[in-house]
């Protein structure tokens, strides 16, 4: 149905390669010239001043959801004024025995313009987001979505 492409740029700028002193920064490219200061995470001595794919697995999945559940509100004839959330995301042993992001819990904060649906409402346009959310269904990482 589409296709989306990113390009990922490394190179070594330490003098050796021992795993304690190798650079993790990198350059993650997109379509339309976005470049992205990238590197692990800071736990494994990554540059805590860059993305990490860890926080970029977060933000895509809460990224997928709002934009899915503003197309559901849309669609509903909500008006959708603001949307922010502040999501969690876990990296433990899963259950194979290796490191994952296990979970994420997402806490969107949603205001509408005009009439703003009841509570069972917006949990219902919750559940739909995230049944059609395309990244929630391409990962085995359990989402939990507690709106505020």
């Amino acid at each position: 149905m589409s296709e989306h492409t990113a390009a990922i740029r490394w190179s070594r700028t330490s003098d050796d390669f021992s795993y304690a002193s190798y650079n993790r920064e990198h350059t993650w490219a997109f379509d339309g010239g976005v470049e992205v200061p990238a590197s692990a995470a800071p736990q494994y001595k990554g540059d805590p001043a860059c993305v990490d794919p860890e926080e970029a697995l977060v933000a895509g999945l809460s990224a997928c959801h709002m934009l899915t559940f503003l197309a559901v509100a849309s669609k509903k004839g909500l008006v959708v004024d603001t949307y922010d959330d502040d999501p969690v995301g876990v990296l433990e042993k899963n259950e194979d025995g290796k490191l994952a992001v296990t979970r994420v819990t997402l806490r969107p904060l949603v205001t509408f313009g005009g009439d703003a649906p009841s509570d069972a409402m917006l949990r219902d346009l919750h559940h739909a987001a995230h049944d059609a959310c395309f990244l929630a269904n391409s990962v085995r990482t359990h989402i939990d979505v507690e709106p505020r």
